[in-house]
């Protein structure tokens, strides 16, 4: 057997924001959204990230969301070019109000910071050479 495809799906407590945040990142829409539902692809392999007003998602997981501040769900690390890249990413999450977590700092080899979108999910942008 094989795994054709993989995604993720969060919640949105407010799609117009979601919508927002991630189409001033420059990010595009995967279709178009609806009352419950916006997606957007990242990557050159366009992974898909659904976003799900609650009682949507509750449904689909049969169960309640969990509150992300009382601990992490997962990160997810968006590739950059280079280090000035991170930067300019860095800037440009402040800007649209994006909550920074992690200053820029170098990691190992690599060079980072992370965010979270206005809903809590975190992200990191990550310059990691030859990646």
């Amino acid at each position: 057997m094989e795994t054709k495809m993989i995604w993720a799906n969060f919640v949105s407590h407010n799609l117009q924001r979601t919508i927002q945040f991630y189409s001033d990142l420059g990010f595009k829409q995967n279709g178009k959204e609806t009352d419950e539902l916006v997606s957007f692809v990242f990557g050159e392999h366009n992974f898909v990230i659904n976003f799900f007003v609650p009682s949507r998602l509750e449904n689909a997981l049969k169960g309640k969301l969990t509150t992300k501040n009382e601990g992490n769900e997962i990160i997810f690390s968006l590739s950059a070019k280079s280090r000035e890249e991170v930067d300019l990413w860095y800037e440009k999450v402040k800007d649209i109000g994006g909550t920074i977590f992690a200053e820029p700092e170098n990691f190992e080899v690599g060079y980072t910071f992370g965010f979270t979108d206005p809903d809590g999910h975190k992200f990191n942008f990550l310059f990691w050479p030859g990646m």
